[in-house]
């Protein structure tokens, strides 16, 4: 497609009734693409943008220990805030058999785990009767406006670290210059669990050196966009984004 018949198309569509069934998709290769983070959703659409981070470790008796770290950006939000809630329950020891023996399994390698990018989960046993589950969940609704921002528990500061321990083990989260770790290391050398958003990646890795031990790590996106019918500045925006794409066609 030569450039004046290019420019002829720009016009026609900038002269079109503004409204979203007139704009066709058109096939992007992959540098423009690479280009174009951050621009799938038009401006001002998302209203509110969650992350809940959970992990915890349940002993054969019962115990648990873990953690929740959330925060909630909105528009009216002037500085991100992470809050932790700690988890601590007691094992009544009636469905179990209570096991308070070491754990000796022994694992190895698992250096390179350090190295990966994006999502990485993991799950390395070497005991009986163990579960382990790592899940990542993305959640996008739509609404007129933001939820209500809900703070729940105690901030996280920057470079800080909050710490728990009771029968089941010991954990901390920490907050550091690139990112949230939450860390567990199970009592009587039963395993132990990590899970770290940093960095543009997320990290759920569980080692299980006993027996009867429960750990999950979840990690969930929430994703709230406006359920309005795009203004005609918004849509104009989309199209100065097509104005910048090469000229030269196909």
């Amino acid at each position: 497609m030569k450039t004046p018949i290019w420019l002829a198309v720009l016009c026609l569509a900038a002269s079109l009734p503004t409204h979203a069934e007139t704009f066709k998709p058109i096939e992007l290769n992959d540098q423009e693409l690479s280009v174009l983070r951050g621009r799938f959703v038009m401006p001002g659409r998302i209203i509110s943008f969650g992350i809940a981070m959970t992990s915890t470790w349940q002993n054969a008796n019962g115990e648990v220990i873990g953690a929740t770290s959330s925060m909630q950006i909105q528009q009216s939000t002037i500085k991100p805030q992470f809050y932790v809630s700690m988890i601590d329950e007691k094992g009544s020891g009636s469905s179990r058999t209570q096991n308070s023996s070491t754990g000796t399994g022994t694992v190895t390698g698992g250096s390179g785990l350090n190295t990966t990018e994006g999502v990485t989960q993991v799950v390395r046993a070497a005991g009986d009767n163990n579960t382990a589950y790592n899940n990542v969940d993305i959640n996008v609704s739509k609404a007129n406006q933001a939820p209500a921002a809900q703070e729940q528990g105690q901030a996280l500061a920057a470079g800080s670290t909050l710490t728990g321990a009771n029968g089941a083990g010991s954990m901390s989260i920490s907050s550091t210059g690139t990112g949230v770790q939450l860390n567990i290391v199970a009592n009587n050398n039963q395993g132990s669990t990590v899970q770290r958003l940093a960095q543009g990646g997320l990290m759920q890795n569980t080692t299980l050196l006993g027996s009867s031990n429960q750990v999950r790590n979840l990690t969930s996106l929430n994703v709230v966009l406006r359920d309005n019918v795009p203004t005609a500045g918004a849509l104009n925006g989309n199209l100065d984004q097509l104005k910048g794409l090469r000229t030269s066609g196909f």
